[in-house]
């Protein structure tokens, strides 16, 4: 199971980070803003946790092949030009990937510390949302989890409520994993391709 997990945690960071470069380049930053966009993009969410949970090492400390990946990343994105030609419109699918493996496992290790379900959903929010807090407030954009246009943090919640149940009903930590993650990156993608929102404003009196 750790095996998967780290996978899976290499997957959403690689994703996360991916979605902050994109969105760099499109300001026009610098390799040192690419990198610090992508860091904190991947890496912001799991370090917010591990800091409210009194967690320590962090986990990127822990494990110094994450920031060279990263680092790896940002020069590449730097100095391709087609990587510098990606729209800001692309990291829709990297972000909902990212926001799923890091919601999941982000409730799962509160879980593993013995916190209930509904303090570790809330965990679980904040590894999955945080990091693309930063990357948007960074870039100057409003983040998604507090966008009026968009629905984020409630996908991850509702995600995290699943796994929880599937993982009691079942008995099975991976298929409830896989259900979760699997949950809030369809609902996500679907969300923001049929424009699911949780409030919309209201029509003008006529």
């Amino acid at each position: 199971m750790f095996d998967i997990i780290y996978v899976l945690e290499m997957i959403g960071i690689v994703a996360f980070a991916i979605s902050g470069m994109i969105v760099a380049r499109q300001k026009n930053m610098d390799p040192v803003g690419v990198f610090t966009t992508g860091f904190v993009t991947a890496l912001g969410g799991g370090t917010l946790r591990d800091l409210m949970m009194d967690n320590h090492p962090l986990y990127w400390i822990s494990h110094q092949e994450l920031p060279i990946l990263i680092l790896a990343m940002a020069v590449v994105f730097s100095y391709s030009g087609v990587m510098a030609r990606l729209k800001e419109s692309r990291i829709v699918f990297p972000d909902a990937i990212g926001l799923g493996i890091f919601s999941i496992l982000g409730a799962q290790l509160a879980l593993d510390l013995g916190h209930s379900w509904f303090i570790a959903s809330l965990l679980g929010v904040m590894t999955g949302t945080f990091g693309g807090a930063l990357r948007d407030t960074l870039c100057n954009e409003v983040p998604y989890i507090f966008r009026k246009d968009q629905i984020y943090a409630s996908i991850s919640f509702a995600g995290c409520w699943l796994y929880f149940v599937c993982q009691w009903a079942l008995e099975s930590e991976t298929l409830a994993l896989s259900i979760g993650l699997l949950f809030i990156v369809i609902v996500r993608l679907a969300a923001v391709r049929f424009d699911i929102r949780l409030q919309r404003d209201a029509a003008a009196p006529h």
